[in-house]
């Protein structure tokens, strides 16, 4: 019986991530605390696109997969798709951590704001306090 190393580092890899995600939405969910939910929700983010670059990674081969000519022929081309990677998740990614960055800005303030008129971060005691 041999293990493939390269596989068994993928899943624990891809079994990690998961365990990440669900850890951080109970932090979400769960916890009173809006800093401790800022936290979690930015360990989601974070977690998610490590599990798209994951996702679309390959394995990389020998030699850069680089056309050597201007006219290929199908069998280059085919060579090529089969060993590039894929640059569609890669620039979902940074999209996604701009994203991230501005809406985790976004909830500081927020919850700034919310310090300041309550003076509390603790959804449990806004909640009382509102009426």
């Amino acid at each position: 019986m041999s293990i493939n190393v390269d596989e068994f580092l993928a899943n624990i890899s891809l079994i990690s991530l998961i365990a990440i995600i669900g850890i951080s939405l109970y932090g979400i969910f769960v916890r009173p605390n809006i800093i401790k939910k800022i936290i979690a929700l930015t360990i989601f983010t974070d977690a998610s696109n490590l599990l798209a670059i994951l996702v679309g990674f390959r394995r990389p081969p020998s030699i850069p997969p680089v056309l050597l000519n201007l006219q290929p022929s199908p069998e280059d081309i085919r060579y090529f798709t089969q060993v590039a990677v894929d640059p569609l998740p890669q620039a979902l990614v940074l999209t996604a951590i701009v994203i991230g960055m501005a809406v985790n800005l976004l909830i500081i303030f927020i919850a700034l704001q919310v310090y300041r008129l309550y003076g509390t971060l603790d959804v449990r005691k806004i909640k009382r306090l509102r009426g």
